[in-house]
């Protein structure tokens, strides 16, 4: 099974997952999500939609007045999303609308739908971003093809696995899960682990990307001499809700330490787990190798305290404080992310790649993949000047490469 593969090189050597939250987790309450599209209300479908996938060479053509969407997770979800959303409605105005879905995405399908079809049901939005896409994403898309099939979507951090959205987004940008199953046992082996604790839940275990991460962590933890130990945690969707599963990791991160000792590893499938994660590893000066959508911004701020007022995009300020603070933890050499944040990534150079698309840069196809390789680098330049990353195409268990389908991997910063 070969891959092509497209380096994107920047220059230097900090930066850009989905290291696999398979999109933002629902909070305890349900956020009412908001548009701020100019037609508010759902389009009413006329026809059927036909076929299941995704013309990703259908003509595009040029436009001069146009919005682009952006759909994101609420503040509760995560801050990098809807900052980055708000960054780019700062840059390019009414050009931009945003919209967001419910919390509990997993029980209001309805909800993400109708919030997507009411988006599109403006004929000035001529191209929807949506990261994280979680589950739902790709009837959401169905549904909206049904009247605007000239829609195009790009789709960040996908919840749903690849058959399902490949077909249905024109392009998908996704963390190199597999990929990280691969480079983190070594990683974390520099920084002294001899013991790694993956928390997941049967949810996520069920996810292809997922597995197939944790497959290479199985290897590669062996490989480097690393105990790999499977710990159940609660799904943050059950009955506990985000708390609960926030509640079980800060207990049971003292009691694996407790056991395995300070030189453990630990690693979360889950966005809404790594604060707590974090701040209990550094409590108990244990191990922090990457989060599961790589990022400085992502949990870190808020597991340690980092007022990120008027800095909300900077990476040299986070940098500079996620230093401070395992200098003071004295936790150096020990805790390393990815120094361009994934997400805030895709949705950057989602608008960028629409707008050119839709200005008539891409000869009449929505993928030219040229051009997405060097808005991604660029995109990626202005959060981490000198960065270094690839993009790889998602292959299939039958061997085929999808080629609207990009994997992104980076090297790890470690933190002295």
């Amino acid at each position: 099974m070969k891959k092509r593969l497209l380096s994107l090189t920047l220059a230097a050597a900090m930066v850009l997952s989905m290291a696999g939250c398979r999109g933002a987790e629902p909070a305890a309450t349900t956020a009412a999500p908001e548009t701020t599209t100019a037609a508010a209300a759902e389009a009413e479908t006329t026809t059927a939609a036909e076929g299941d996938t995704a013309e990703t060479t259908e003509a595009a053509e040029p436009a001069g007045d146009f919005k682009i969407g952006i759909i994101t997770g609420t503040a509760s979800q995560g801050d990098e999303e809807i900052t980055q959303a708000n960054k780019m409605k700062e840059k390019y105005g009414d050009m931009i609308v945003t919209s967001t879905y419910p919390d509990n995405f997993t029980t209001e399908t309805e909800t993400v739908i109708s919030n997507t079809v009411a988006m599109a049901s403006d004929p000035a939005v001529k191209a929807i971003i949506w990261c994280q896409a979680i589950p739902g994403t790709a009837a959401a898309i169905d549904k909206v093809r049904e009247t605007r099939p000239d829609m195009i979507f790009i789709v960040g951090t996908p919840g749903e696995d690849p058959g399902v959205i490949n077909p249905k987004a024109d392009i998908v940008l996704q963390v190199d899960e597999p990929g990280c199953g691969i480079v983190i046992p070594p990683q974390a082996k520099k920084q002294g682990a001899k013991t790694m604790i993956h928390y997941s839940f049967p949810r996520h275990m069920s996810y292809a990307l997922i597995v197939a991460r944790h497959e290479n962590l199985k290897k590669y933890c062996a490989e480097n001499g690393i105990e790999l130990v499977d710990v159940t945690a609660p799904d943050p969707t059950g009955d506990s809700g985000i708390t609960g599963a926030q509640q079980f990791i800060l207990e049971d991160v003292p009691r694996q330490i407790e056991k395995y000792g300070k030189d453990t590893v630990f690693f979360t499938t889950n966005c809404g787990m790594q604060e707590p994660l974090i701040r209990s590893v550094f409590e108990n000066g244990a191990i922090y190798s990457l989060q599961c959508c790589p990022s400085p911004f992502h949990a870190f701020p808020a597991a340690l305290n980092i007022d990120m007022a008027g800095h909300e995009a900077d990476v040299d300020y986070m940098m500079e404080q996620l230093q401070a603070k395992v200098t003071e933890a004295n936790m150096g050499g020990r805790v390393s992310t990815w120094g361009v944040p994934c997400n805030m990534l895709f949705i950057s150079a989602g608008v960028e790649y629409a707008k050119k698309v839709l200005e008539g840069e891409t000869n009449g196809q929505v993928l030219d993949e040229a051009l997405l390789r060097s808005t991604v680098q660029e995109c990626a330049e202005e959060f981490t000047p000198g960065a270094q990353m690839t993009l790889d195409y998602y292959v299939d268990d039958d061997g085929n490469a999808k080629e609207n389908h990009f994997l992104v991997m980076s090297d790890f910063v470690t933190f002295e």
